[in-house]
């Protein structure tokens, strides 16, 4: 994929968009592009620092997995979201898996690479900072759904969330390929709580259920919902 058409995929996003052009252009310049096929792990727990990546096609789980086998999946992103910040920050080990839910390709920044382009340009810094800082405000957020809200307003606000990218993209994506189990394991429900709550918001219209995916019909009412 040349710089030109990166540049364009990437412009999608909010982080990237906002970017001086000479700062863009570092870090088209030092990626590598990277692909992963369904059920490829990228990297997991513990796993030495490796870099800074972009979704660009398809999508990664970002989890963990306890030592009974059991997956909590705390998202799942998709183009463009950027990813792996703090590593490259405190250069300790990863915090999470990351495991290619589908057919995926992404911009890898290798991690010496990278710090050696930080070095020569320090502002850098101050814009992997605005992006680590919106990864921190979800969050919050996410920290609140749980200590505030009931499990229906969850839901709720979660998928209004994806569907506006997690605050990275402009628009809004009408249709979530999101399976019921994976949604129940970001919100930490059973499938069956999961399900009979998706079933209420299909009976209302505001959204419609698909195998493996969800359509939003009404995003405006699930803001509204996801408040409590």
């Amino acid at each position: 994929m040349r710089h030109d058409a990166l540049r364009k995929a990437l412009g999608a996003g909010l982080w990237f968009s906002q970017l001086a052009p000479d700062l863009q252009a570092v870090l088209l310049e030092i990626g590598e592009l990277r692909s992963l096929a369904a059920g490829d792990v990228l990297f997991r727990r513990g796993d030495k620092p490796c870099g800074l990546y972009a979704v660009l096609k398809g999508a990664v789980r970002i989890g963990a997995v306890n030592r009974q086998g059991r997956e909590a999946m705390l998202l799942r992103i998709e183009p463009p979201f950027w990813f792996g910040e703090i590593a490259v920050f405190d250069g300790q080990p990863r915090t999470h898996d990351a495991t290619a839910d589908v057919a995926t390709q992404l911009l890898h920044l290798p991690h010496a690479a990278l710090l050696a382009r930080i070095d020569a340009q320090p502002r850098l810094w101050h814009a992997l900072g605005l992006l680590m800082s919106q990864k921190l405000r979800m969050t919050f957020g996410a920290l609140e759904e749980i200590s505030l809200l009931p499990s229906s307003a969850r839901l709720a606000r979660r998928l209004a969330i994806i569907a506006a990218g997690y605050g990275e993209t402009e628009g809004v994506r009408h249709r979530i390929r999101l399976s019921q189990e994976q949604l129940a394991q970001m919100l930490g429900l059973s499938r069956q709580t999961t399900n009979q709550l998706l079933k209420e918001l299909e009976g209302q219209g505001t959204i419609r259920l698909a195998y493996g995916q969800i359509d939003i019909l009404d995003l405006d009412t699930l803001r509204r919902l996801g408040r409590g």
